[in-house]
């Protein structure tokens, strides 16, 4: 089972939702308040957790009070533009090399997706698998959504020949038969085993307009090195979680957190360095995250908050925590305490 809490989508996920919103004429701003989702997210570059799509979905349907909020959002999405699937698909030499390639670096787009294509004598589609994991709200109004806009996508890059032959979504409840066949263009079964999207195979040896050997290796190069930058991004992660296994205990080293990586401490050091951080900057952001949030959300004492991050001594806690908030630990409780109450 894949652990959730670890999942991301890319930062074009959310500015897609976002400019579909305001093309949809939403209260944008409300439902992104709703969510928890700050302004300053639409411009940055950061993945976004998973299982904030939750908040996202649950806010969206209850301002909106549609059912069917993942449907008819993807109405709206914008053309993917600008990314490097994009490039890799139009730079192939037909519709089946390009969605090869696209699906090949589709984690570059969501942790979610685990698409596949199928072909066999009765039949040519795309499978998202089982997906256990996924939480059944977010897996409906988010596989509605994004299934508009890879058939937009599909449509555009075959010069609007692309035809869904029709859908099959692994979730029980969905909108009517009716309102499927006015948004695809095609039937949709749902309570299916997977998610597949059906079409003829034949559109898969469609050429792309815009196919460039040259281009095509440049862009593979650069979806090579993003890929490579998310592994970087997952060593950190469980650097984060090596060390809250470990930070009650005292024993939370650099070469404790290697061993349980089961690599040397000098390649952890190497990785984190590509990385750009180190061992002592992760661990320094963890003790100063838990630090705050038992601060601010329980009644644990300072002296049970240094033992439970990780401090033998509390002067060096009480100066380490003054370093990141410019507060006493005090201080910083009582102020959040004050902001609560109000």
């Amino acid at each position: 089972m894949l652990d959730v809490s670890q999942l991301t989508d890319a930062s074009v996920i959310l500015r897609l939702g976002y400019q579909a919103m305001r093309r949809a004429g939403l209260p944008t701003e409300e439902i992104l308040a709703k969510a928890g989702v700050a302004q300053a997210q639409m411009q940055a570059n950061a993945r976004t957790p998973l299982s904030a799509q939750h908040a996202f979905w649950s806010a969206l349907v209850q301002v909106t009070s549609d059912e069917d909020a993942g449907l008819h959002l993807g109405e709206h999405l914008p053309l993917y533009r600008g990314q490097v699937i994009e490039h890799l698909f139009m730079s192939s030499a037909n519709f089946g090399e390009g969605l090869q390639r696209a699906l090949a670096y589709q984690r570059l787009i969501s942790d979610a997706l685990s698409a596949e294509l199928v072909i066999n004598e009765a039949h040519c589609y795309i499978t998202n698998g089982m997906q256990e994991f996924v939480d059944s709200m977010v897996n409906r109004h988010y596989s509605e959504c994004i299934f508009s806009g890879v058939l937009r996508f599909f449509k555009f890059v075959t010069e609007g020949r692309f035809t869904p032959a029709f859908i099959d979504f692994n979730f029980e409840e969905g909108a009517n038969e009716e309102e499927y066949l006015r948004v695809y263009g095609c039937p949709v079964s749902l309570g299916q085993r997977e998610t597949r999207l059906y079409f003829d195979h034949a559109i898969l040896e469609f050429p792309m307009w815009q196919a460039e050997p040259e281009l095509l290796q440049l862009h593979e190069q650069l979806a090579v090195e993003k890929l490579q930058e998310l592994a970087r991004y997952d060593l950190v992660g469980e650097v984060r979680r090596a060390i809250g296994s470990t930070l009650e205990s005292g024993e939370t080293t650099l070469e404790t957190v290697a061993g349980q990586l089961n690599i040397t401490p000098r390649r952890l050091r190497t990785q984190l360095s590509e990385a750009n951080t180190s061992f002592q900057q992760i661990l320094s952001d963890y003790r100063c995250r838990l630090a705050k949030k038992l601060l601010a959300t329980t009644n644990e004492s300072v002296e049970r908050i240094v033992y439970l991050t990780g401090f033998s001594e509390p002067s060096t806690f009480y100066r380490a925590f003054k370093r990141w908030t410019d507060e006493t630990p005090v201080e910083y409780r009582k102020r959040k305490q004050l902001i609560q109450s109000n």
